[in-house]
């Protein structure tokens, strides 16, 4: 479930937000000005209380033109000042907040983009996806808001104090004994709205999963005529959120209220106490009307700071969360041979052999995979491999192209290990169709690009004979230009299949990983797609994983693995003939 900024976990050590600050050396000149403005708008906003003092006594009070005329002109150019400086700060705050956030999220992406696929099994793509996305959406408001307003702040309740000591102590002493008659409300009902804001974001979060579930799975929903219950189950969880909802409103509501009333009586019993050291010639009205602007500008401070201080906190958790990303540790080592573009030029099949190869997966460390596995595979040979499921046929191509080490034992890429070559030169020998095929949104061609962005047309038009598929794509309104949704949405499985094959093609591959490729396709499909891979027999080595016998009848040789071993390997006659599991297989395929 994702997470909001409301009810992101917070932290009260802010020394977790320094990381983050690491990302601003870059723009230090943006800093330094924005630092600069910050300190002028703060000091002439404190500058303004006497400017006002001076409008009243030396003005007003003077009954002169001329006094007035240049009182009130010092207090413009303190307003001119006020703005220039608050533009400059609000610019180059936001500017540098922006960049930095934008820097985190690239950061974070160009790490975990290179971490090993192991990595996602332990860390939820969807709390990755929040992470980068609201986490640093909010580091970005702190860094580019929240820091620049507490430090004003603290600046004009420091320089506040200070004047409202020095213009008027006694009536200092009176707005300190009211300090606490403030605070408390606001401390007593503002932990409540916390608490409440955090249930009402967690209610709403409960709405957009159920969205989001139903959307996504509109046919299962309608072909079950499940909108009644749905449409129940979303007006209870819609209910729960407006409730909470309500309730932080009227806490809210009675804060705002209670504050209010506590604030203008302090300033109706300063009024009347200074008032009476007016009438009496204690004090001129100036100071008076300083003093109130003072005691304005510190109360704001206080709430300020206060609400803040709230952010700050998420946001040191955020920054932790971030930066543990970033250091997240790949447990793949990169190799320093990069030789794949000789070997492709010299030899364009691949030669592979797995000695002694045994793999658990980390989240399921005491069950082997796969189990002092041999097989070797020559240069253009066409390698069929079939077994039950969880045989370990996937786990042996996630090997191959080293989405995980082995435990024990090597693979060797023409006769090198693929832990001495680096991860791109391995996985460029390779062109892999997944069992469900993967299309990405965007057009038909950049899908079939996407691993060779610069195929040229006639090439992408070779690729798409190959697997029979030109007929229905010239079919489509804008060919190959066709644009599709997210993983293909609007196409059969077996147009999506044909695609993902032709786009393995497309990448010039050593070797062809086909894992169960042809199980979407029809019967005519099917048959393309072998009469295909028999054409590109000799051309690549080409290993298939397969349940349908048809597939792999004309492959040189065909493996059978049971629990994680190879426990045969022969032609089809030969082990119709001596091995059992295979003429089960067979018998099984044949009968259907």
């Amino acid at each position: 479930m994702t997470e909001y900024p409301e009810h992101r976990e917070t932290s009260r050590n802010m020394r977790r937000l320094t990381p983050a600050l690491s990302f601003l050396r870059p723009y230090r000149l943006q800093v330094t000005l924005a630092s600069v403005a910050l300190c002028i708008t703060a000091a002439t906003m404190l500058l303004l209380g006497q400017g006002i003092r001076m409008v009243i006594d030396s003005g007003f009070a003077s009954g002169e033109t001329a006094l007035l005329t240049e009182s009130l002109s010092l207090f413009v150019v303190f307003v001119v000042v006020l703005t220039v400086g608050t533009f400059v700060r609000f610019y180059f705050v936001s500017w540098v907040g922006e960049r930095v956030s934008n820097d985190i999220r690239q950061a974070v992406f160009n790490h975990l983009i290179h971490m090993h696929p192991g990595f996602f099994e332990t860390n939820i793509p969807s709390e990755i996806q929040s992470r980068i996305t609201t986490d640093t959406t909010l580091l970005q408001t702190v860094i580019g808001s929240s820091v620049s307003i507490a430090l004003r702040n603290a600046l004009m309740f420091v320089g506040g104090l200070i004047l409202l000591v020095i213009t008027n102590p006694k009536l200092s002493l009176l707005v300190l004994g009211s300090v606490p008659f403030v605070v408390l409300p606001v401390v007593i009902f503002g932990r409540r709205v916390r608490v409440l804001s955090r249930s009402s974001q967690d209610r709403l979060a409960d709405v957009g999963s159920q969205v989001s579930e139903s959307f996504r799975h509109i046919k299962i929903v309608q072909s079950f005529n499940h909108q009644g219950t749905d449409i129940a189950q979303f007006g209870e969880r819609i209910d729960r959120a407006l409730k909470v909802a309500l309730q932080r409103i009227w806490h809210r509501a009675v804060l705002v209220a209670v504050v209010m009333l506590m604030v203008f009586g302090a300033v109706a019993t300063l009024l009347w106490v200074g008032g009476q050291d007016v009438l009496a010639g204690r004090t001129s009205p100036g100071d008076l009307a300083a003093f109130i602007f003072y005691a304005f500008i510190v109360a704001g401070a206080v709430g300020t700071i206060s609400d803040v201080w709230g952010d700050l906190q998420r946001a040191a958790g955020a920054t932790e969360r971030l930066i543990e990303l970033l250091h997240a540790s790949n447990e793949l080592d990169d190799g320093p041979d990069s030789t794949y573009e000789q070997d492709s030029v010299s030899q364009p099949s691949a030669s592979l052999h797995m000695r002694d190869l045994s793999f658990s997966y980390p989240s399921r460390p005491q069950h082997r995979a796969l189990d002092g596995l041999n097989l070797g595979v020559e240069p253009g040979e066409m390698v069929a491999i079939v077994g039950p499921s969880g045989a370990g046929k996937s786990t042996l191509f996630d090997l191959l192209q080293r989405f995980y080490d082995p435990d024990s034992g090597s693979i060797l890429l023409d006769s090198i290990d693929v832990r001495e070559r680096s991860l791109e030169s391995v996985r460029a020998a390779f062109g892999f169709v997944p069992q469900d095929p993967v299309l990405f949104s965007g057009t038909l061609r950049d899908n079939l690009t996407y691993g060779r962005p610069y195929a040229t047309v006639d090439e992408v038009t070779e690729a798409l004979d190959l697997v029979h598929a030109s007929e229905f794509i010239e079919a489509l309104p804008e060919g190959v230009d066709t644009r599709v949704g997210e993983n293909g949405v609007g196409l059969s499985g077996g147009q999506r299949q044909r695609l993902a094959i032709a786009r393995a093609l497309l990448s010039h591959p050593r070797c062809l990983l086909l894992d169960e490729a042809t199980s979407a396709l029809d019967a005519q499909s099917e048959d393309f797609v072998g009469k295909s891979l028999h054409s590109l027999k000799g051309k690549m080595t080409i290993l298939v994983i397969a349940h349908r016998l048809s597939t792999v009848r004309t492959a040189d040789r065909i493996c059978v693995m049971d629990q994680g071993r190879l426990v045969a390997q022969g032609s089809h006659e030969r082990l119709l003939a001596e091995n059992a599991l295979y003429k089960e297989f067979a018998q099984i395929q044949f009968a259907a």
